[in-house]
């Protein structure tokens, strides 16, 4: 009886986050951390301080959001909210956006992602399982599957979408980026988002530069388009410009905006003066990139180990 409960109380998480409703079509489990490739370590309940601020999260979820049919655009998108990877900012840089989303056509899969906890691979592995999904390459998403699948994050959140855009084993068709942490975090506020990933590892420079998204760009990181204030406090608006130069340089496309105001963690909020304008640059670019090329999406071999990193 007692490694019955033991089970039930590692799955409690998880039928927690499927049993939430924010106007999601569905909710699809992905794993928890006795399921899942690698943990995180975490051994504490998972808990909800603040409404939609998630913290010691084990399980992986995706809250998915049907494109509205009358004008279903075929396309797919996985958002992975912010946090500082202590926590995730689940509604007006997840629930919010892909509600967005769905109503331009575009189905919204809103990522509740294990966090790292000193174990970088957790969250990027939860990433591409919600990729594969959507993809309908594996099972939960039947009737909502695209494809064309693209990532969008937010701060930490972009670091995650960065980083499965450039080290993952399998890649997103498009990346969008909304003040990205992508440089290797010695300024204070990248500093937070690197502590909490690599935990003990992260005064090591091979450790750090092995999940600097920045640092890994190639002629096969997808596309991006990626936004940031001019004047945010947080992550600096360096991340983005640098990372746009590298998809540059590899003749990848890839578009930049940057605000004069705003500071950080503006997402989808009403207050940032730049909503209508993200919104309408979004999905002009959306419609100005060429068809993928066949067999363009994976860098590596599916499976590849990246525990190691």
């Amino acid at each position: 009886m007692k490694p019955i409960l033991t089970l039930l109380a590692a799955l409690l998480p998880l039928f927690a986050a499927t049993a939430q409703n924010h106007g999601e079509t569905t909710v699809i489990p992905i794993w928890d951390n006795s399921t899942a490739p690698h943990s995180n370590g975490i051994t504490a309940a998972e808990s909800e301080p603040e409404p939609c601020r998630l913290e010691n999260t084990t399980g992986a979820a995706l809250h998915l959001y049907a494109a509205d049919p009358a004008h279903d655009t075929g396309m797919a998108v996985v958002i992975c909210p912010g946090g500082g990877y202590m926590r995730l900012c689940m509604d007006y840089e997840g629930y919010d956006v892909a509600r967005w989303f769905a109503a331009q056509g575009i189905t919204a899969a809103v990522l509740k992602y294990r966090l790292p906890n000193g174990h970088p691979e957790v969250p990027l592995e939860d990433a591409e399982q919600a990729l594969r999904i959507l993809r309908g390459e594996a099972p939960g998403a039947d009737g909502h599957t695209a494809a064309r699948v693209g990532i969008a994050g937010f701060s930490a959140g972009g670091h995650l979408a960065a980083a499965v855009s450039t080290l993952g084993a399998v890649r997103p068709d498009f990346t969008l980026l909304f003040y990205p942490v992508t440089a290797d975090g010695t300024l204070s506020g990248c500093r937070i988002t690197f502590d909490r990933l690599l935990g003990d590892r992260e005064g090591d420079p091979a450790a750090v530069e092995a999940w600097t998204p920045l640092r890994h760009i190639t002629p096969k990181t997808p596309p991006a388009l990626l936004f940031h204030s001019d004047d945010d406090p947080i992550v600096p608006p360096t991340n983005s410009t640098a990372y746009y130069e590298g998809l540059k340089r590899c003749g990848t496309p890839a578009a930049l905006h940057i605000y004069p105001a705003g500071g950080h963690g503006w997402g989808i909020l009403d207050a940032f003066r730049f909503r209508d304008d993200w919104q309408r640059t979004v999905l002009d670019w959306l419609g100005s990139l060429p068809a993928p090329a066949a067999g363009n999406m994976a860098a590596e071999t599916p499976g590849t180990d990246v525990s190691a990193r």
